[in-house]
């Protein structure tokens, strides 16, 4: 849990940070929400393909991780899913989550709600 963009509270980013322990605990599988001021003129994809790789998320022999990239001074959004879990989180299922857990939130200025409700609902689909 990386949140550049400052938009947790302390107390929010340290339950989110637990709850993505817990789920790489038991799933195995790395889950990473970041946060970033600015995406520095990137495509939101290429911005997360280049993280996943630098960060190295996921692991290396499953391409098993997940990365929810929050870009709120570009109004960016995007989950990066690694080839592993395609089947459990498709491109489809990112999409509705995108649109039906952190949108609408976001659209309230409700920036933490909408990390939170799309955490769960990708860690639904990854630990299913």
């Amino acid at each position: 849990m990386v949140d550049a963009a400052g938009l947790l509270s302390v107390s929010e980013r340290r339950k989110l940070s637990n709850r993505l322990v817990d789920v790489e605990r038991q799933s195995k599988h790395q889950f990473v929400v970041v946060t970033v001021k600015s995406l520095g003129g990137h495509d939101i994809a290429d911005y997360g393909l280049n993280l996943g790789r630098t960060w190295g998320i996921g692991r290396r022999c499953f391409d098993d991780g997940v990365l929810l990239i929050v870009a709120p001074n570009e109004r960016k959004v995007r989950i990066e899913v690694g080839y592993g879990l395609e089947k459990a989180l498709r491109d489809e299922e990112a999409g509705e989550i995108i649109r039906n857990d952190i949108l609408p939130r976001f659209k309230e200025g409700k920036f933490a709600e909408g990390i939170a409700a799309g955490s769960e609902a990708i860690i639904r689909e990854i630990t299913q």
